[in-house]
């Protein structure tokens, strides 16, 4: 049995930027012998009831979940800051959980949507019961302000405003906060992660590694690059266009993620412990 399972998974379903259909998710991940997966497409759950049930047909536990898009205020569509929108991990750990992440998703369509579905804190606080929480990639708001790129920041951050945003967090989720560590070829990712380890250790919240995949074999990154190529309308050859830096956001094996993170066995240990606890049953009678 595999010790680690991939929390944060971008699917067919986050539409026109993750290329992984569930089927073969399903069977990548069976294939690695890890227990679980998940689907956590951007700011939708368009793939969920289809996730579930081919999980189940594979004998996996299905883990649902979105990354959705955290902003200042998410009826706020006026202000030079209604733009500024940060990526959050949400899991569901139960039915609750699942049905609260309906209502966030719900809501940033409905009332939130600016260019994205957004949601803000006042909703995740309302909404958080049964809700796991991780960070995200560079584009959440702790790894920006552990950067200095926060935008809502007079100076874009420091590792002061950093701790406060990870207790602010852990107001709202409790014990189902994680900093999110990943292993990638971005040019920000080592440094993020120094900050992120120096971050755990002075707030006490725990670490979870991911790869943030988009797509499912190493050699899948130019049909990705294509595809990202149609969903900004943008020539392949065009050199100012919108590209991914990093090469490696695909499916990892158990041995590669091990690799990556040996020196931190705990962020591994954490995608099981997360997994075992997320228990959503959906009824189809």
């Amino acid at each position: 049995m595999s010790e680690f399972v991939h929390l944060h998974c971008h699917t067919e379903y986050s539409l026109l930027d993750g290329a992984i259909r569930l089927n073969d998710l399903c069977a990548r991940a069976k294939d690695f012998g890890m227990p679980a997966a998940a689907i956590t497409d951007h700011g939708n759950l368009y793939g969920a009831a289809y996730f579930y049930t081919t999980c189940k047909s594979y004998g996996l536990k299905p883990v649902i979940g979105c990354e959705v898009y955290v902003t200042h205020d998410h009826t706020d569509k006026n202000s030079e800051w209604a733009r500024v929108r940060h990526h959050l991990i949400l899991l569901a750990k139960n039915n609750e959980g699942y049905h609260n992440l309906v209502r966030l998703v719900s809501r940033g369509f409905l009332d939130g949507f600016h260019y994205k579905p957004r949601v803000d804190k006042e909703l995740l606080r309302k909404y958080s019961d049964g809700l796991i929480a991780l960070s995200a990639c560079l584009a959440g708001e702790i790894p920006r302000t552990l950067l200095g790129h926060n935008r809502l920041l007079k100076g874009g951050g420091t590792f002061d405003e950093a701790i406060a945003l990870t207790h602010e967090y852990r107001s709202i989720f409790r014990d189902g906060f994680y900093l999110e560590v990943q292993s990638n070829a971005l040019p920000d990712q080592a440094l993020l992660n120094a900050k992120l380890l120096e971050l755990a250790e002075h707030t006490k919240t725990p670490l979870v590694a991911t790869n943030d995949c988009h797509y499912l074999n190493a050699d899948d990154v130019e049909a990705h690059d294509v595809l990202l190529c149609i969903q900004t309308q943008a020539k392949v050859n065009d050199p100012k266009r919108m590209r991914f830096e990093a090469r490696d956001l695909y499916y990892k094996s158990s041995e590669e993620m091990e690799k990556d993170f040996g020196h931190v066995p705990e962020a591994l240990a954490n995608t099981v412990r997360i997994a075992e606890e997320c228990c959503v049953e959906m009824d189809f009678s």
